[in-house]
């Protein structure tokens, strides 16, 4: 390893990682605004899906696919693939059920992944910017020969890297759990619904 960048990279300071922690944190609004309202339009579509399937259940199961086919979202979706294949009795379509309910799963946490990383490491990127800031106030203490104000300014300038840390970490951290709770429920709702279609399948009444 070369020491001599390392030594460089050392002096740099923590300015360029708060830059980078800024641009993080643009991408992080980013994805927030838009799981966000992906999440938003599911549920809504969830509810009018949900009505309209219960306030059907007794009917012929040629009505609930046709209901299906007018709710584009993820739990129609899953319901209409598991409700295709009725005809081969319960079990297969609990086990598309579970096939399509995984598939959708990875669609609706889309993007989440970036959001659990910032904020798992925000903090710790802020803080090597924090102990870069510091080690470039020491050393420029050691060069000019100045009083130990120079090293408090350098501190205090040093710890805005850690509280940019903080400010990035902190919205991706609420926002990723509010977001899986979001795509937790849904599913759970979307399973309920398929087990109400399960028990119809299971009732025998034809077509």
């Amino acid at each position: 390893m070369n020491l001599d960048f390392m030594k460089a990279l050392a002096l740099t300071g923590g300015d360029w990682v708060i830059w980078g922690l800024l641009l993080c944190s643009v991408v992080a609004v980013a994805v927030i605004i838009e799981r966000g309202l992906v999440l938003l339009r599911e549920e809504k579509g969830f509810g009018a899906l949900r009505e309209a399937l219960l306030a059907q259940l007794g009917g012929e199961l040629a009505v609930l696919e046709r209901t299906l086919e007018r709710h584009r979202g993820a739990a129609g979706r899953i319901l209409k693939t598991a409700l295709a294949q009725a005809h081969h009795g319960p079990e297969g379509v609990e086990d598309l059920l579970v096939a399509a309910s995984l598939e959708e799963k990875g669609r609706l946490e889309r993007r989440l992944l970036a959001l659990g990383t910032l904020g798992n490491n925000a903090p710790f990127i802020g803080l090597f910017g924090t102990v870069l800031g510091v080690i470039k106030a020491f050393h420029d203490l050691s060069e000019s020969g100045a009083g130990p104000e120079v090293v408090m300014q350098g501190l205090s300038e040093a710890l805005i890297a850690t509280a940019v840390g903080l400010f990035v970490a902190i919205p991706c951290v609420v926002a990723y759990n509010y977001y899986q709770k979001k795509v937790k429920d849904l599913l759970s709702g979307t399973e309920s619904l398929g087990r109400f279609l399960m028990a119809r399948v299971r009732s025998g009444r034809g077509r």
